[in-house]
């Protein structure tokens, strides 16, 4: 496809949202992608936002497309899709997990069932995330309006009820004991309750439970209660979130790491506050700026497809996705990025767990010898980040014989300026002067890693020349990954063990700057903060959304209102105080 088929193809999409898929000519899946409005989001596609995509673009033939009722509906599908396809385009999680649908199939006597991959010609209604609440809700169903689950060859040339008939699960159409027409007609009410009418399962189980606690019978009366409960909250999202640290039984705590274009997440479990359990899972890298967020973004809804959600997840930064954080918040799991602490220690340990160091590569060895210089044995990373010039923060991160040195970790707030190239030049020019004038205890690195390109390397070899600082130094662009030194760049492929060390300490840089940057602008008081229905959650949405106060003034109504959890009167109350 060329940037015109693209909009031609998205003109005919609907506003709603859903998933799409880009299809190469005998039809195999290239890209899954999930939209809140599919037209503006496939339309995108014609001004491809890297090289990958743009490659997946020119490769496709087709587009086909699913909507979906809700946001979250569009997340869980997009996942499935991408495990059953494993698109070539898409950040995928090796194994074989997917979202549990419910299926009515296409017979004369439709069949009710839990399925992962859906019959041909079935009416599927899903994806959900919590099996065990789907089989609940499947039962309770059953039990209230017969529905058979029965294979075709159960089904056919019975001449008497199975056993379901007898314990009340079915209504036993193979032999007539119901007609046709009052089967289908039960049928199109069960599926008016996947369609969102909660009452017509809900309704009969409450006169059911009010039936049973009349006649003393407290233990079904209670089973019915657990079973309503269930019922109502199947299209609610799962109930309250967990209030407390002290109420979290469940935790997992995840940590990331790319080198070249293969990840390795490693997720530690933990209950009662001890860990329990460790495991590490493959994971192909995107490409783009925050590789480390997309990585956890897709890691997060596929592994989780077919596993109890824990009551908080630990990560090492924000995946920064709005419909992840809506699933998740709506399944009552508490998302943490910590700082510092007991919590900031264990995600320390899951970024160690993430790490593939195999004893027979020698990094550090094949860089010195691809850059030409002594063995780096200390290498130093920097980063700088904001938010459109606010909040400006820079971090010095150590890594000692390729792994991180925590205590020699440094952060420094810097000039609110929205210039990377002025910043990146303060951040290095403060670390010279600090170790010329010894008052830095860490011993001087062998080499300095800028997360940039060759404008974030010239404005650090500007503060190394101002300074007299003479220390070797590169950067790597997060976009190309090659590398840029004083006097060439290296294209490095994708596997170089010189380069997966590189990569490690620029992500871990990258990382370290964004929670330092994150931590400030959600601590600090704005004029938010006076603003009338908007709470410290919302805050820091508007915050992540436009930057910094200023965006948010600078928006219009229209783009307030594209925030979840901004209506109509809080976007004018916005507009009008701000």
């Amino acid at each position: 496809m060329d940037a015109r088929q693209v909009r031609e193809r998205a003109s005919d999409l609907p506003t709603d949202p859903g998933v799409y898929q880009f299809l190469t000519e005998d039809g195999a899946v290239l890209y899954v992608g999930k939209a809140v409005d599919l037209r503006s989001r496939v339309r995108s596609y014609a001004d491809p936002r890297s090289n990958r995509i743009a490659r997946m673009v020119e490769r496709s033939a087709a587009l086909d497309f699913a909507v979906t009722d809700t946001e979250t509906q569009a997340l869980l599908l997009e996942a499935n899709l991408i495990k059953r396809h494993q698109p070539r385009y898409n950040v995928r999680l090796k194994d074989d997990k997917s979202y549990p649908l419910v299926q009515f199939t296409d017979h004369d006597y439709p069949r009710i069932e839990i399925t992962r991959d859906p019959d041909e010609g079935a009416t599927a209604y899903g994806p959900y995330t919590d099996k065990k609440r789907v089989e609940t809700v499947v039962k309770a169903v059953r039990e209230q309006y017969g529905l058979r689950g029965c294979s075709d060859h159960k089904f056919s040339n019975r001449d008497r009820p199975c056993l379901d008939h007898d314990i009340g699960l079915c209504t036993a159409p193979c032999t007539g004991e119901i007609t046709r027409e009052d089967y289908v007609s039960d049928t199109d009410a069960v599926q008016r309750f996947f369609e969102g009418e909660t009452g017509v399962l809900a309704d009969p189980i409450e006169r059911a439970m009010a039936d049973a606690a009349e006649r003393e019978e407290f233990e079904r009366a209670a089973n019915l209660r657990d079973r309503l409960e269930a019922v109502r909250a199947f299209h609610g999202g799962g109930g309250e979130a967990v209030a407390g640290h002290g109420h979290e039984r469940h935790v997992d705590v995840l940590g990331a790491v790319i080198e070249g274009d293969s990840a390795t997440v490693a997720r530690l479990h933990a209950e009662d506050g001890q860990l329990v359990e460790r495991d590490q899972h493959r994971v192909d890298a995107p490409e783009g700026e925050d590789r480390v967020a997309a990585v956890l973004a897709a890691f997060v809804p596929q592994y989780y497809a077919e596993r109890d959600l824990p009551n908080a997840l630990l990560l090492p930064e924000d995946p920064d996705d709005p419909d992840l954080d809506v699933w998740l918040a709506a399944e009552g799991v508490d998302v943490r990025v910590p700082g510092a602490g007991r919590e900031a220690t264990l995600v320390d340990l899951a970024l160690k767990n993430a790490h593939r160091r195999s004893g027979t590569r020698d990094e550090l060895g094949a860089l010195a010898d691809a850059l030409g210089i002594p063995r780096p044995t200390r290498i130093e990373g920097f980063d700088v980040s904001h938010a459109q010039g606010k909040s400006v923060v820079g971090s010095d991160v150590t890594f000692a014989d390729g792994s991180p040195e925590k205590s020699d970790y440094r952060r420094k707030k810097l000039e609110e300026e929205n210039d990377d190239y002025a910043n990146m030049r303060r951040l290095v020019r403060w670390r010279a002067e600090r170790a010329l004038a010894g008052e830095d205890d860490r011993p001087d690195p062998d080499l300095l890693l800028i997360d940039g390109g060759r404008g974030q390397l010239d404005a650090a070899l500007a503060a190394l020349d101002e300074t007299g600082w003479e220390v070797p130094v590169v950067s790597l662009a997060k976009q190309e990954e090659v590398v840029v030194a004083p006097d060439r760049s290296y294209d490095w492929p994708g596997d170089a063990p010189q380069l997966h060390v590189l990569q490690r300490v620029r992500d871990e840089a990258h990382r370290f700057a964004v929670q330092y940057h994150q931590s400030l602008r959600d601590d600090v008081s704005t004029a938010l903060d006076d603003v009338a229905g908007v709470g410290p959650e919302l805050r820091k949405r508007l915050l992540r959304r436009f930057g910094s106060v200023d965006g948010v003034r600078a928006a219009s109504e229209e783009e307030l209102r594209g925030v979840e959890g901004v209506g109509e009167a809080t976007a004018e109350t916005l507009e009008r105080r701000l």
